[in-house]
C-alpha cells in the first residue's frame, strides 16, 4: 500500500523550516511523501463610490511566482537533506484552515510550525480549528528537539486516548525513547473533606487502572520502557510540567472526566499556546499508518 502524504506547512520561517525538518525526518522513516504547503487568501478592498467589496489586486504575478520559488527552495533543501524522500509542493488561494482540514482527509500527518509569518504556520486560530477537525495527526512543532528525551502521552478512559497512545506509542519506539503516560484527575468538590480512608481507595483504584493500562501497553511495545505518572492536578498543569523534560506531548481530542475537552477546551489551548515542547493531537489515525 502507498503511504499517505505528509503535509507541512511552509512559509520559510524559522519554525516552518522546523515542521519540514520534523516532516521529512518521520518521510524518511515511514516512506510517505511530504507536501508543502501553502495557502493564503489576499483582502477585500471597497471603492469610494461603492459598498461593495471587491477583489484587491493582490496577489498578482509577482507575488505567487516569489511564493512558488520558496516553496521550490525548500525541496531543493530537502533533496540534499533528505534524497530518498518524494515531495510535492501546493499552493492555494483560499483560506488556510478548511483547506488543510480537507486535505488531512488524504494525509498521514499534518506539520505546523509555532508561528509563521502567516496563519498557515501560527499556534491562534488555524492551529486550533486544524487540530480540532483535522482527519489525521496534527503536530504543532515548537522548541529544539531534545534528543533522548521521553515522549508524553496525556491519558484517560476514552478511545481518543487509545488513538493518542498508538500514536506516542510508535513514535517512542521509532526515535529510541521511553513513553511516559500521564493521568490528571482533579478531585471533585468537597471530596478533600472527605474521611481519608475514602480518599485513599480512590487513589488506589486510579493508580492500579493506571497501572493496567502502562503494563498492557508495555506487552505491545515490549523494546520501550513505558513509565506512568499519576497526578492529581489540572491536566493542562499536569501535561506542562511532563513535557518540559519531553521532545514531544500527546494528546487525544476529546476525553472524559479530568481531561474532557482535552482539545476543544482549555486544556489543549493551554498546550498550544504554552508547550515548551512539539505537540501532536490526535482525532483519527489513518488505517495504513495504525499499529496496535
Amino acid at each position: 500500500m502507498v503511504a499517505k502524504k505528509i503535509i507541512v506547512g511552509y512559509d520559510r520561517s524559522a519554525a516552518a523550516k522546523a515542521a519540514a525538518a520534523w516532516a521529512l525526518d518521520e518521510a524518511a522513516r515511514t516512506g510517505a511523501p511530504v507536501e508543502f504547503f501553502y495557502a493564503y487568501e489576499w483582502p477585500m478592498w471597497t471603492p469610494a463610490a461603492s459598498m461593495v467589496p471587491a477583489p484587491a489586486v493582490w496577489p498578482d504575478g509577482e507575488t505567487d511566482s516569489a511564493i512558488r520559488s520558496n516553496l521550490d527552495d525548500a525541496v531543493a533543501q530537502a533533496k540534499q537533506t533528505h534524497p530518498g524522500v518524494r515531495t510535492t509542493v501546493c499552493i492555494v488561494h483560499a483560506p488556510a484552515a478548511p483547506n488543510l482540514i480537507d486535505r488531512s482527509a488524504r494525509a498521514a500527518l499534518v506539520l505546523l510550525g509555532s508561528r509563521g509569518h502567516n496563519a498557515v504556520a501560527s499556534v491562534g486560530s488555524i492551529s486550533v480549528a486544524v487540530t480540532a477537525h483535522a482527519h489525521c495527526p496534527v503536530v504543532v512543532v515548537r522548541g529544539e528537539l531534545a534528543m533522548g528525551a521521553p515522549i508524553v502521552a496525556g491519558v484517560d478512559d476514552s478511545e481518543c486516548a487509545q488513538l493518542a497512545l498508538a500514536f506516542a506509542a510508535e513514535q517512542a519506539a521509532a526515535r529510541g525513547v521511553g513513553l511516559h503516560l500521564v493521568r490528571a484527575r482533579q478531585f471533585a468538590m468537597g471530596m478533600r473533606n472527605e474521611r481519608p480512608v475514602v480518599t485513599e481507595v480512590i487513589i488506589q483504584a486510579e493508580q492500579r487502572r493506571l497501572g493496567d493500562l502502562a503494563a498492557q501497553w508495555q506487552e505491545k511495545y515490549p523494546n520501550v520502557t513505558i513509565t506512568a505518572t499519576l497526578r492529581f492536578d489540572h491536566p493542562v498543569h499536569a501535561l506542562l510540567e511532563a513535557g518540559r523534560r519531553a521532545q514531544l506531548v500527546v494528546v487525544g481530542s476529546r476525553g472524559r472526566g479530568a481531561v474532557r475537552g482535552m482539545l476543544l477546551g482549555s486544556v489543549s489551548q493551554g498546550l498550544l499556546h504554552r508547550s515548551p515542547s512539539t505537540v501532536a493531537v490526535i482525532r483519527e489515525i489513518p488505517g495504513d499508518i495504525e499499529r496496535r
